[in-house]
């Protein structure tokens, strides 16, 4: 059966969300998705299951991106967070839908992500082929080159790893948005015991410079001490009237595209029940090139 190179298109979609799921990076997702593309529209004429193919691809070349990006993350400076997909507040999901269903804001979220980042590639491959994009075993063995019995190991293996070490963030959308109004409002007329009301007591604040703009090298960690953090920014800053905060979501979870002359900052907010309990905040300018058309 002979498939027009156009049908490529009707996948694209499908071929994006799972190259930023295995590389947190949207520029390297992108380049990996043109590639398969340009791989296609070579076979296309051969291709029986187009869907089977484009997924079979997109992940070894994903898994061959991650051969070269281990090296460099292992010398990473600070904590490592994916490139931030941002949309409005108010707006849809930033990626593509699979199958014209929406997928859920917990496939992208920040926290999956960083943990996916601990797995092996092969791990993660097997996880994210079979738990989010529902793959049969015996298909993600053709895309692994596996056994099926390696590949049920290898996803158990990743299941076993999320389940542990994944935190699980759960909130309404009133509390999200009370939250992040809240959070924003804290920040901005410098109350720092309203902020920590906010604040989960074991509240986190990852910070991603990547060695390039000033973040903190290590997670911050408790009420107390991100209340700190927060107050020693917004003394440092100074006029912080002159910071534009956009309420945005950030790979679905409530925050805030912020613009000021030391460039863009995005901060996203991890919310569990009735206070904050992640703060994500992402300063890298290699990882918001593609924020820099400006406010969502």
């Amino acid at each position: 059966m002979s498939v027009d190179p156009a049908g490529f298109e009707a996948h694209r979609a499908y071929a994006m969300s799972i190259a930023y799921r295995m590389l947190g990076a949207v520029a390297a997702a992108q380049d990996v998705v043109q590639d398969a593309y340009l791989r296609w529209h070579g076979v296309h004429a051969e291709v029986q299951d187009p869907r089977a193919y484009i997924a079979r691809i997109v992940t070894r070349l994903c898994l061959d991106v991650l051969k070269s990006a281990r090296v460099q993350r292992e010398h990473y400076v600070g904590p490592w967070l994916p490139e931030p997909l941002v949309t409005p507040f108010a707006g849809p999901s930033p990626l593509p839908t699979t199958d014209g269903q929406r997928m859920l804001a917990d496939d992208i979220s920040v926290a999956l992500l960083v943990t996916l980042e601990q797995l092996s590639p092969l791990e993660r491959a097997a996880f994210l082929l079979r738990d989010v994009f529902d793959l049969e075993y015996a298909a993600i063995a053709d895309v692994l080159e596996r056994t099926e019995t390696a590949c049920r190991q290898l996803a158990g293996r990743a299941r076993d790893h999320i389940r542990e070490k994944r935190p699980r963030f759960e909130a309404t959308p009133q509390a999200e948005a009370r939250l992040s109004s809240a959070f924003a409002q804290a920040l901005y007329s410098g109350d720092m015991a309203a902020l920590t009301k906010v604040l989960a007591e074991d509240v986190v604040v990852y910070s991603d410079g990547g060695g390039k703009r000033k973040a903190a090298l290590r997670p911050v960690l408790g009420q107390a001490n991100v209340q700190r953090f927060f107050d020693g920014l917004r003394r440092k800053r100074g006029n912080v009237q002159q910071l534009t905060a956009v309420p945005a979501r950030i790979n679905g979870a409530p925050g805030f595209v912020l613009h000021d002359a030391d460039g863009l900052t995005t901060l996203a907010l991890a919310i569990n029940g009735d206070a904050i309990a992640a703060i994500y905040i992402v300063r890298n300018p290699d990882k918001l090139q593609h924020l820099q058309a400006g406010p969502p």
